[in-house]
């Protein structure tokens, strides 16, 4: 039931990159055959009670004892079975919610099964590939996004197996050969999406800007002198926290810059409503998002000059 509500009752999981969808039919199919046994098990068990009750006066009546063995493996499968559903729930995406941002004004928009492409008019030389937050729809960042694109900016955001980036990193080579005219590209991403392109930027020198959305580095960056580096947060973000921001410019390069949304939270990187263990904010929605589109097309725009 839990992957039948998942599938049926959130539209970012069919939306989303395929491998969550198929997982949740595979659960579906184990559910059934589960069922089936159980079923079967229910049927043997009622065809040997009469057998039972007829032989109640006997003293030599068969006794079905459960052994300690029995017991011990029937628990750990019944555990095992609810850790599973946990982890199919936990998996569901945080879906698009529209507002704040006033997305993409210009320009053509694009979608597969792996990722959102949007394209500005003429030819762009620049691009940006971003990688959103864990179990977040994709989606919910075409608009905060959408100011790049009307700026001249190609902008692809991947979409991530089961919602979480840091199972395909490389996400962004993909999606940099779909695009061999832009000639020069950052990579970018929300919280654990940012973790997984400062690794991708890490290991591939041809990326000439990182773009970080309250996230900082896993591994540090320190040595790439030649990465344009900005690191946009919230003060008031509960997650990516201002003293992990503070302990993030070790590992990041000296020229990197960092610009800081006051009473912004860690929910206003994307549309995608509230997110559990964030902070408070004290600016609107639509306010902060001005300032995080606004820091990002600078940024973006002095990428494209660069290269």
């Amino acid at each position: 039931m839990v992957p039948l509500w998942m599938l049926f009752g959130n539209s970012a999981v069919l939306g989303g990159h395929p491998a969550l969808p198929a997982l949740l039919l595979a659960a579906v199919a184990m559910g059934l055959v589960w069922m089936f046994i159980l079923i079967k098990h229910s049927t043997l068990l009622r065809r040997w009670s009469p057998n039972l009750h007829r032989s109640s006066n006997n003293s030599r009546r068969p006794q079905r004892r459960v052994t300690r063995w029995q017991l011990v493996r029937g628990l750990a499968g019944r555990i095992v079975v609810l850790g599973l559903v946990a982890g199919l729930a936990w998996l569901n995406p945080f879906p698009y919610q529209p507002g704040g941002a006033d997305g993409q004004t210009t320009g053509t928009s694009a979608e597969d099964a792996t990722s959102i492409t949007l394209a500005p008019e003429g030819k762009a030389t620049s691009g940006l590939v971003f990688y959103p937050g864990a179990r977040v729809d994709a989606h919910a960042y075409r608009d905060i996004l959408g100011p790049l694109v009307d700026a001249g900016h190609l902008v692809v955001i991947v979409k991530p197996p089961l919602g979480i980036s840091l199972l395909d990193t490389g996400q962004a080579r993909g999606a940099m050969d779909r695009h061999p005219g832009i000639t020069a590209w950052a990579v970018g991403g929300h919280s654990l999406g940012g973790v997984s392109a400062s690794s991708f930027a890490k290991s591939n020198p041809d990326v000439s800007g990182l773009l970080l959305f309250g996230s900082y580095p896993a591994d540090s960056l320190e040595d790439s002198e030649n990465l344009s580096v900005l690191s946009i947060s919230g003060s008031n973000d509960g997650l990516t926290t201002p003293d992990k921001i503070a302990a993030s410019k070790l590992l990041l390069p000296p020229t990197a810059t960092f610009a800081t949304v006051q009473g912004g939270v860690h929910a206003f990187f994307g549309d995608y409503g509230e997110q559990p263990g964030d902070g408070q904010p004290g600016v609107p929605r639509d306010q902060a998002q001005q300032q995080i589109a606004a820091e990002s097309v600078r940024f973006m725009d002095g990428v494209r000059s660069a290269g």
